[in-house]
């Protein structure tokens, strides 16, 4: 029977095709140079260059090996503008790509936060930018879902090897559609399996006397190749029991039918059907029993521990005393894989995220698809479950998270990764730190093409007064002229909006501040996307000195989000601060945390609130770079919230080897995941 032809059969949705019936093609923006946060477990060489400007930038120039000075990477994102941008230094080069996107099931997931050293819980409310990675709400339906998948996996084919497989995990909601997408954009003929994963799931449906459904206990995997040629090696789990401890014979005939499998062999050759091992395999098997027989039997060495003296190698062949040729199989406590995974969970709940993955699932399908060294990618990473797997397996990755706090949890993963399970010795930890990764972002570069999108073809001028006027409207200010510094105002307060491609620097502020004096204002608000180093301390003191009452507020990334803009949902978050007494004996410096203040605790749930008993309790994490040099945090000192240990240590000491004036850059990440830092200079002699 002829195989089906699928050529023809396509999925339809709106958006896929233009009123003029060609497909649109995948809009690819950039690309855009990724800035580096932040480097964990990176040395410094001592020939780092000073740079110009807040974030170092990455030029995607590292070697092919860890060895030749690979750095992993963590990307905080929308991984459609990340993927496009990946696409300049990783074309191809992708071998493995494992991702979780929404099932589509318009379920309220949440992430579960630990407060404080009792760990009380609280519940994150994800913002309107973040729905769209876990709310599954795009507005649209099912059309704006398909769209979506559709644009990042025609991505995500460019960046996979010739070589490379590609594991989509979904479930029964929008499973089926993804699947006939993934045949058009893949190819029918590179579909490999469909891997069913066991779930964990609650029933409590019993307690009724009839139900509408059968609980679900399984979700799908769709397994796609870039190439249908390709081949991998074979899966072996565990068995729960070996029926054969010792060992057993097994007739060599088998029903196949290949005439140059049928040859002579201890005198027999079958008339139809065939051996099961070519001929010169069989041979050899053939004469490693007749030396066992001859030579090893008559000393009562056993088979089965012959078999184990020579390194569990070797084969065997005879003839039975019926006239059966036969192969020994050896005693085995694994077994051959299929698609029916319910050995394991798919899921795992160890950092407190609803959709966590196991890593033992991770760690099946990274064996099977890739090889040391070989670049493992998840765009829809989460609490990092392929990311880690990848780690301890001795792959290289590349993840990315639309969620600022996934990768925060993410980041703390792989600082404790040591502590975690080694997933090649059963029952012992890993033992490892962490091979050196950055955490990334696109920055100004996201910010400036939803600018272009938004306020394009209206002129320089207009555009910017365009801008200016929306950043305002949301705040809840008016817009106000006559002025060079003073962009709006909101009551009694003047305000300042920054630019979208770049920091609000001391010297802006400063500006703002006289001007608003100036005019006989007394307040004064300032938005911005990103801030100067140690703008808020240095800033606040000259305010008050100026009798300006300063307020310093984020322009959230929400604003980006058209369903957040309309459904009124924008936050303008106060700057917290940081307070820290740095003290210095000769080359010895000590940090010491003294409070972390959030002056925004009017827009924070009472239920949050009320957890709080410290100003301690705010903080999740907390790091140092000693020697900062106006390049990328580099990570040299942390202490953080474990699930095991709610502890944090306060006092950091570091030690100069020579002297000289240094700058301290201190980090404090809180239980949301919003960072804010600060930079000191000291001198040590």
């Amino acid at each position: 029977m002829p195989k089906i032809d699928v050529r023809g059969t396509e999925l339809i949705w709106n958006g896929k095709y233009g009123e003029d019936g060609k497909l649109n093609p995948v809009e690819k923006p950039g690309p855009y140079p990724f800035q580096i946060v932040e480097a964990i477990n990176k040395p410094r060489t001592g020939k780092e260059e000073p740079q110009p400007f807040l974030f170092e930038l990455w030029k995607g120039e590292e070697g092919d090996t860890f060895e030749e000075g690979w750095k992993n990477r963590l990307i905080w994102g929308d991984n459609k503008l990340v993927m496009s941008s990946l696409l300049e230094k990783f074309a191809g080069k992708i071998n493995l790509i494992y991702i979780d996107p929404p099932f589509a099931t318009g379920a309220d997931f949440k992430f579960k936060i630990q407060v404080g050293e009792e760990a009380e819980e609280i519940t994150k409310e994800h913002s309107m930018m973040e729905e769209k990675a876990y709310y599954d709400t795009w507005g649209k339906g099912l059309d704006s879902y398909l769209q979506m998948m559709y644009e990042r996996l025609v991505l995500m084919k460019e960046l996979l090897t010739e070589n490379g497989f590609i594991y989509v995990h979904l479930d029964w909601h929008v499973g089926h559609y993804v699947k006939v997408m993934m045949d058009d954009i893949f190819g029918y003929e590179n579909f490999r399996n469909e891997i069913i994963a066991k779930r964990i799931y609650k029933n409590l449906q019993y307690q009724f006397e009839s139900i509408k459904s059968l609980p679900q206990g399984h979700d799908v995997i769709f397994f796609y190749s870039k190439n249908p040629e390709r081949k991998f090696p074979p899966i072996f789990v565990k068995k729960e029991e070996i029926k054969h401890p010792d060992g057993y014979w097994k007739d060599f005939w088998s029903t196949a039918n290949r005439p140059t499998m049928r040859y002579e062999i201890l005198g027999v050759k079958p008339a139809s059907g065939q051996w099961k091992w070519e001929e010169e395999r069989a041979r050899k098997a053939l004469s490693n029993y007749e030396f066992y027989c001859s030579e090893v039997a008559p000393k009562n060495v056993t088979l089965y521990r012959y078999w184990l003296l020579t390194n569990q190698k070797l084969e065997f062949i005879r003839k039975s005393p019926t006239g059966k040729i036969e192969h020994w199989v050896p005693p085995s406590d694994k077994k051959f894989l299929d698609t029916l995974w319910t050995d394991i969970s798919a899921y795992s709940f160890n950092y407190k995220f609803d959709t966590e993955k196991n890593e033992d699932l991770l760690q099946r399908i990274i064996l099977a698809s890739s090889n040391p060294g070989d670049i493992v990618a998840d765009f829809f990473c989460g609490s990092g479950t392929t990311l880690a797997a990848a780690e301890k397996l001795g792959r290289r990755w590349i993840g990315c998270d639309l969620s600022r706090y996934a990768v925060h949890v993410t980041r703390k993963r792989f600082l404790d990764i040591e502590n975690s399970k080694d997933l090649e010795n059963e029952g012992q930890k890993y033992g490892k730190k962490a091979k050196p990764f950055e955490i990334l972002n696109l920055g100004k570069y996201e910010r400036q093409l939803w600018q272009v999108k938004t306020f394009t073809g209206k002129g320089e001028k207009q555009a910017l007064y365009e801008y200016l006027s929306f950043i305002l409207k949301l705040y809840g200010a008016e817009s106000v002229s006559g002025f060079t510094y003073l962009h709006g105002k909101k009551g009694i307060a003047f305000v300042y909006v920054g630019a979208v491609d770049s920091p609000v620097t001391i010297q802006e502020c400063l500006d703002a501040i006289r001007e608003c004096k100036k005019v006989g204002g007394t307040e004064l608000h300032v938005l911005g996307w990103e801030w100067e180093m140690g703008l808020n301390d240095a800033i606040q003191e000259v305010a008050q000195n100026e009798n300006i009452r300063l307020k310093l507020r984020i322009i959230p990334m929400d604003v980006l989000d058209p369903v957040a803009v309309k459904r009124g949902d924008i936050q303008f978050f106060e700057l917290a601060h940081i307070k820290t007494d740095i003290k210095v004996n000769r080359k010895q410096v000590e940090v010491e945390l003294k409070d972390f203040v959030i002056p925004h605790t009017d827009l924070i749930p009472d239920d949050v609130k009320d957890k709080i008993k410290k100003w301690t309790d705010w903080i999740d994490y907390w790091a140092i770079d000693f020697d900062f040099r106006n390049d990328t945090f580099n990570n040299e000192w942390t202490s953080y919230r474990t699930k095991k240990d709610r502890q944090l240590n306060l006092r950091a000491s570091h030690k100069y080897e020579q002297p000289g004036k240094y700058k301290i850059f201190v980090k404090v990440i809180d239980i949301f995941g919003i960072d804010t830092s600060q930079v000191y200079e000291v001198e040590v002699k």
